[in-house]
């Protein structure tokens, strides 16, 4: 399965560089192996998966922030088509899309509070994303609860020290996804 492969890939390097444009050249040339393009757009979104690939990275577009990209079925068939290797979204459809069109769906989740954190596993249960990520991901508590499923937890927002990668790693995320540059090359 093609989403074993991205897993596999963050079992070797567990942390992923989140960037957009501005750190998009660093992360191209970082240890990780799997890049969260954070800031595409369609003029440049087909030489950055290009780019990506080159440089042996597996590549996720967060499709509700790329600019000029339809936030819908047709948006995710293009990127499926371009080579992009998965979408990260909040939106429960945009999931079921990118699994239709054969890619690794992210569905990310803001943990705000308990009746938030009890929402997230019916909404976990209708959309069945292929991983999970858990934002701000210096939460243990909530990574340690969603980890306990079958569908792997990435630990993304305010990890800035290695110490709180170490923690939500320890918390059973799989991976931290993180746009502090100096954490891209700690393991």
């Amino acid at each position: 399965m093609y989403t074993q492969n991205i897993i596999d890939a963050l079992e070797r390097t567990p942390i992923i560089a989140a960037t957009d444009s501005v750190g998009w050249q660093k992360a191209l040339m970082s240890d990780v192996e799997v890049l969260f393009h954070l800031s595409a757009n369609i003029m440049t979104i087909a030489n950055d998966i290009k780019n990506a690939k080159a440089n042996n990275k597996h590549i996720f577009v967060h499709i509700d922030l790329a600019e000029g990209i339809g936030k819908d079925k047709t948006g995710i068939k293009w990127l499926s088509g371009l080579g992009v290797d998965g979408v990260i979204t909040t939106k429960a459809q945009l999931v079921r899309s990118a699994k239709e069109c054969g890619l690794t769906a992210i569905q990310r989740f803001f943990v705000l509070d308990s009746k938030g954190m009890n929402s997230i596993s019916e909404m976990i249960d209708t959309a069945r994303p292929d991983l999970i990520e858990i934002m701000p991901g210096v939460i243990p508590k909530a990574i340690s609860l969603f980890s306990e499923k079958e569908i792997p937890v990435i630990a993304g927002g305010l990890i800035e020290t290695k110490a709180e990668v170490t923690a939500a790693l320890g918390s059973g995320a799989v991976a931290v996804s993180t746009g502090k540059s100096n954490l891209w090359s700690i393991l």
